[in-house]
């Protein structure tokens, strides 16, 4: 799964210890789904697609391995 957490992040002005404290999650939690070392739960999925104010497809894209990368 793809997603534009730094992108969003970067756009608003937020470093990743801001934003891990606005979701209370650790900075660490932040850091590892921004390099696609870790895949949020669904409800943070959600909670980060609210919190930059758009639909979770625009956050989150799923890709399957040799197809759609």
């Amino acid at each position: 799964m793809r997603n534009r957490i730094r992108e969003l992040r970067e756009g608003a002005g937020l470093t990743q210890d801001q934003l891990a404290a606005q979701l209370r999650v650790t900075r660490q939690t932040v850091n590892a789904i921004e390099n696609d070392k870790y895949n949020p739960t669904l409800e943070l999925a959600f909670r980060l697609a609210r919190f930059f104010g758009c639909p979770i497809e625009d956050v989150f894209q799923y890709s399957q391995r040799g197809k759609d990368q």
